[in-house]
């Protein structure tokens, strides 16, 4: 009998390719993966180490100028201020390059196995020609450009972002994608200043809490059963929790869990594989984030 793991990608670099001295908490990479890694996981959970994606990819979303800007270092202070994550290390390039490629590798080993994730990723703010909040280049776009391009059975893509910030960049870049669909649930009064159109935008109040947040994501759920999708991308970010200092939103850990089953309920019933990208994390202390993104991954491995 073959007895499948949660496959889960995983650099180093997630974590020290960002500066020590950013304002970004580069440490939740390396303690996620250290709460993830310990013995009562090794049957259920394997960690891979992604390779760089290849620069074709890239093009195929991204201007190929800001592309080759980035990788050259020749982005303008302007150009990376926007995008933050200063000041930028040696490692920066191999660091982007190795998430995307994660994401790519993921949603191989989805389609494959039912359910894969990338300790990293989500990069939803980052646009044609420019990056942003964090974001350098939009791995969620990506793997859509790449899974149309590679699986002919899989051409029908739901994306559902539950990060507090709402999915711009996707929706910018995925606009006219007609096989495509671009769900989000966001908090109205945060980054970014100017929304994008999802083909579903639900803008929440700041101090949404647990019950308020899952009834509606449970109603709108109902309405994306109707919508004909052969896979799942879920952009997981846990920045809606209470603690978390960017997210102006009341969410606990045990409205996240709810929330994380509702999605993977939702894509069980629809056969669809599930592509799981981290997103957005940044409580205060960190440990609330950790906490929230190993329980998520524990559901993931259940899924299977």
């Amino acid at each position: 009998m073959i007895i499948f793991v949660l496959e889960i990608y995983y650099h180093p670099l997630y974590s020290t390719g960002i500066s020590e001295s950013s304002n970004f908490p580069r440490e939740r990479y390396k303690l996620l993966y250290q709460a993830l890694s310990v013995p009562q996981y090794a049957e259920d959970i394997k960690f891979i180490t992604p390779e760089k994606v290849k620069i074709d990819l890239l093009y195929q979303v991204h201007q190929k100028t800001y592309v080759n800007n980035f990788l050259n270092g020749n982005l303008s202070k302007t150009e990376k201020r926007k995008i933050g994550l200063r000041p930028w290390t040696s490692d920066i390039v191999e660091r982007t390059l190795l998430i995307t490629g994660g994401s790519i590798q993921a949603l191989d080993s989805a389609i494959n196995n039912g359910i894969s994730g990338n300790l990293a990723g989500g990069t939803h703010h980052a646009h044609y020609s420019h990056g942003a909040g964090y974001c350098i280049f939009n791995d969620i776009a990506v793997c859509a450009f790449y899974c149309k391009n590679n699986y002919k059975n899989f051409q029908n893509i739901l994306i559902i972002d539950l990060d507090v910030h709402q999915g711009d960049g996707t929706a910018s870049l995925l606009k006219k994608e007609n096989s495509v669909f671009t769900f989000s649930i966001h908090c109205e009064s945060n980054f970014p200043l100017k929304k994008e159109n999802s083909d579903i935008d639900i803008s929440l109040k700041k101090g949404t809490n647990d019950t308020d947040y899952l009834s509606v994501l449970y109603s709108n759920l109902k309405l994306l059963e109707k919508i004909e999708a052969d896979i799942v991308f879920f952009q997981a970010g846990v920045d809606s929790l209470e603690k978390d200092k960017l997210g102006h939103m009341k969410m606990t850990n045990d409205g996240m869990k709810k929330r994380n089953k509702m999605i993977l309920d939702f894509s069980k019933k629809k056969s669809c594989p599930v592509l799981v990208f981290m997103g957005g994390g940044y409580s205060e202390p960190i440990d609330h984030t950790i906490e929230a993104f190993r329980t998520l991954f524990i559901q993931c491995s259940e899924y299977i």
